[in-house]
């Protein structure tokens, strides 16, 4: 997909976090990480209450491929998560950058390094070379 949003931030280990003004911060998988993953049929995400840290394992994701740490974007305390794609780890894929979130944080501050949509599309280049 190359019409990712810019109206958030991406990792180099592809995650995509969109931070509202008020400091709350949705988190998710990017479209690469789908496809690199395959069928993904289970999440094993944040508890609501948890305090995840920016650049930390704070989950993990499983596929009929592989099992990958699933890192947080950004420090904060995890107010939400996304029953759906728990009880469905496959609908991600559908549209992961919007009904495909996986959790939300409170008081999210961002760690250095993300990339605006531009810059992840080089991330994902660099990665196919």
């Amino acid at each position: 997909m190359s019409d990712r949003p810019n109206d958030r931030q991406y990792t180099h280990t592809h995650e995509w976090v969109r931070i509202d003004d008020d400091g709350t911060a949705e988190v998710g998988l990017t479209d690469y990480a789908v496809e690199q993953l395959g069928d993904l049929v289970f999440l094993d995400l944040p508890a609501e209450g948890a305090a995840v840290e920016a650049g930390s394992a704070c989950g993990e994701v499983e596929s009929v491929k592989a099992v990958s740490d699933l890192y947080s974007p950004v420090s904060g305390t995890v107010t939400a998560f996304n029953q759906d794609v728990l009880d469905d780890p496959g609908a991600i894929g559908a549209d992961p950058f919007a009904s495909g979130w996986l959790f939300r944080v409170e008081g999210a501050t961002a760690v250095d390094g993300l990339v605006d949509a531009e810059g992840y599309a080089s991330v994902v280049a660099e990665e196919a070379h």
